[in-house]
């Protein structure tokens, strides 16, 4: 098959941890051609979506891991599968590659599915999981921030839309920076913030649980680095080898066919304790770090499913 990968710089990826990249190596492996480009270099033009980039090769050898062909013009729509895999944040120019990439999806194949990658974004999908979350609130009203952690007394404070553990902030009980912190976001945009109350629970690990077309596969744990309180491995969390418990299990079978039926292929959702916190569709890592511990080739598991729906 035809593949484009919509990527952040492939000059500078982390080829051990990317899951992008393992990705690519397996679409090769399976004969499949790769073609590179980055979001800024996707257009419409009277009619048809084309996006400027590069045939790509990619090698498992650092400081050499790909080669480039010459910079060309290609319409997408001539692709078997288009890859939405840059990082958020979820911003209006993330959305609007989802309004582009939705124009030639599914002839074309885009994965995950854009229009539910725009109307799913983590933080928000799990809002449809009530039951498997902790107490949540979605708010920008300093007013209705401050009743929150009034109730709940220890909270988890983050931006809506960001991703990698950025502007994370635990208050706890005797925390007097909430304001301050409202006043600081609200600089920054006009979006709402989330809260969550805090999970002790955090300290053993936060789960990385992949599905693959709604299935779970396997999980790691991400334990926060001493004095943190984010587990992410971009902030210094130290992925951890585990399995499934039943409360994960019965958690990936409450989410799983949604998942399948809106096209989410490739998914990772994070779960503490035993709560659902995000469900992660944007653009999902963890799968290097899971098949060095489990032996899981779940890029193998990605494309079957692709190969399954291109017939």
């Amino acid at each position: 098959m035809k593949v484009a990968l919509q990527m952040d710089p492939v000059d500078a990826i982390n080829i051990d941890a990317d899951s992008t990249f393992r990705i690519g190596i397996e679409a090769q492996k399976r004969g499949h051609s790769l073609f590179y480009y980055t979001p800024q270099n996707i257009s419409y033009r009277e009619g048809a979506i084309y996006a400027r980039g590069y045939d790509l090769t990619l090698r498992q050898k650092k400081g050499d891991h790909f080669s480039l062909g010459p910079l060309r013009d290609v319409q997408l729509s001539d692709f078997d599968v288009v890859w939405l895999r840059q990082d958020p944040p979820f911003d209006m120019g993330y959305i609007t590659t989802t309004h582009l990439l939705d124009r030639i999806h599914p002839k074309t194949l885009v994965v995950n599915d854009p229009f539910w990658v725009r109307n799913y974004p983590e933080k928000l999908l799990v809002l449809d999981f009530p039951d498997l979350t902790p107490p949540t609130m979605v708010a920008r009203d300093l007013a209705t921030l401050r009743e929150f952690k009034e109730k709940h007394g220890d909270i988890i404070l983050k931006p809506l839309y960001g991703n990698g553990g950025a502007g994370v902030f635990r208050l706890g009980p005797d925390d007097r920076n909430l304001a301050s912190l409202h006043e600081l976001f609200a600089g920054i945009n006009r979006e709402p913030l989330i809260a969550q109350k805090f999970l002790p629970a955090v300290s053993k690990g936060d789960k990385r649980i992949i599905l693959v077309d709604g299935e779970a596969v396997g999980a790691i744990n991400r334990v926060p680095a001493k004095g943190e309180t984010r587990s992410n491995m971009h902030v210094g969390g130290r992925p951890e080898k585990i399995g499934l418990s039943d409360r994960d299990k019965e958690i990936c079978k409450a989410i799983g066919p949604l998942l399948k039926e809106k096209g989410q292929i490739f998914v990772g959702i994070d779960v503490i304790g035993d709560y659902l916190t995000e469900i992660n569709v944007t653009s999902p890592t963890g799968i290097q770090e899971l098949e060095r511990f489990d032996g899981t080739n779940v890029a193998e598991l990605i494309w079957q499913a692709i190969e399954a729906r291109r017939g």
